[in-house]
């Protein structure tokens, strides 16, 4: 039996961020040079990004707080709190969201409670804090007490991926299995001024939002959709080690986002989706061919910026019917790391596409890491 996703469950803070309002308090930092001011205008304005969602309330303009710590409104001047500040801040709004988004999946999968959950997966690389996010979904939904915890942190946008693999591998080994997936991402805490353009371009990408789902053997619900989970592989690239990376600094979280990332990811994608179809005769001789358009209905590619959707359509000579899901993405709230993949997952299920019909997503990451699933679309 296939393991099943179902009950897809997105959520983004209340505090909405237009893209041209942020790039002009960006562009207006004093400590950013001319150079600088260029790089944040274009890379605001070619992200193709609308709208990001923020945990960080006083990024709103009018927002007049007595002791700002991330955005002096009076000044429009952005502040440089240290680490810690940042992640108290992930502490106090990222539980809430990773218990919400759980509870939401449990209600959303008919016949499922909080009493089956066998096992919880939880997915975030930009924050910290024990007894974690898994033991805080266990409490607060109060789970059975031998509910199996694990949490995968600091992996990077990919990381969505292994976890559902993980939670698939859990429901082969045990039929009985119920697992609940939960990925929550607070990227706005780690936004900084910086002449540096690696660092602009992220401050132009990343947004905040959680996802999550139930995976089970049990059968859906008359009506009911789900993507079932036939297969997962992981490929590293053989460059790209040093382009995209994360690490901690006195003032947050440091991103390395090269602009070389789209163009490996070109090279790349097709050797990256061999061992994915190496078993599947018809998908494998269609990759061969470049006619993959019309072998796999849907795609969930990450959406980690437009120039890597364009090169990944591109490449793989892709419909822009079939970028839609992942270029609305990013449209509509940006790239939030881990849960981005599962919000396209969650736009193709629940639009154009039909039973039986064949989905592949993909996600990347530091490394240059490319983890990639064979999903079917299923209804009860």
């Amino acid at each position: 039996m296939t393991p099943t996703l179902r009950s897809l469950q997105t959520i983004v803070p209340d505090t909405q961020l237009v893209q041209e309002q942020v790039r002009d308090v960006f562009a207006a930092q004093p400590d950013l040079n001319r150079l600088g001011q260029r790089i944040v205008g274009t890379s605001f304005d070619v992200s193709g990004i609308a709208t990001r969602y923020t945990v960080i309330d006083e990024l709103q303009l009018e927002a007049r707080p007595e002791n700002p710590r991330f955005f002096d409104g009076e000044q429009n001047l952005l502040l440089s709190p240290g680490t810690k500040t940042r992640n108290e801040l992930y502490i106090e709004a990222a539980g809430p969201l990773f218990v919400e988004a759980a509870r939401r999946a449990i209600d959303g999968a008919e016949g499922i409670t909080a009493a089956d959950i066998t096992h919880v997966v939880t997915v975030s690389c930009t924050g910290f804090f024990a007894p974690g996010p898994d033991f805080l979904i266990a409490r607060e939904l109060q789970l059975r007490p031998g509910v199996q915890r694990y949490h995968l942190g600091f992996m990077g946008c990919y990381a969505a991926m292994p976890a559902l693999r993980a939670a698939a591998q859990f429901c082969d080994a045990d039929p009985e299995a119920v697992v609940l997936v939960v990925s929550v991402e607070l990227c706005t805490l780690h936004l900084r001024t910086s002449n540096n353009p690696d660092t602009i371009v992220a401050s132009s990408l990343f947004g905040d939002g959680a996802a999550s789902g139930i995976v089970t053997n049990r059968p859906l619900a008359a009506g009911e959709r789900g993507l079932r989970l036939d297969r997962f592989e992981t490929v590293i690239t053989p460059l790209g080690e040093s382009d995209m990376a994360w690490t901690i600094g006195d003032e947050g979280f440091e991103m390395v986002l090269s602009t070389y990332v789209p163009q490996i990811i070109e090279q790349h994608v097709v050797d990256a989706l061999r061992p994915l179809l190496a078993d599947h005769e018809p998908l494998a001789a269609a990759l061969e061919a470049d006619t993959m358009s019309g072998a796999v209905e849907h795609w969930a590619i990450h959406p980690g910026g437009r120039s890597i959707l364009d090169r990944v359509q591109h490449r793989l000579e892709l419909t822009e019917e079939q970028l839609e899901p992942a270029r609305g993405v990013l449209h509509d709230v940006g790239n939030m790391s881990s849960a981005t993949v599962m919000f396209v997952m969650q736009r193709i299920l629940h639009g154009q596409s039909a039973a039986g019909e064949r989905v592949i997503a993909m996600a990347f990451g530091p490394g240059l890491t490319v983890e990639s699933a064979l999903l079917e679309v299923a209804e009860g």
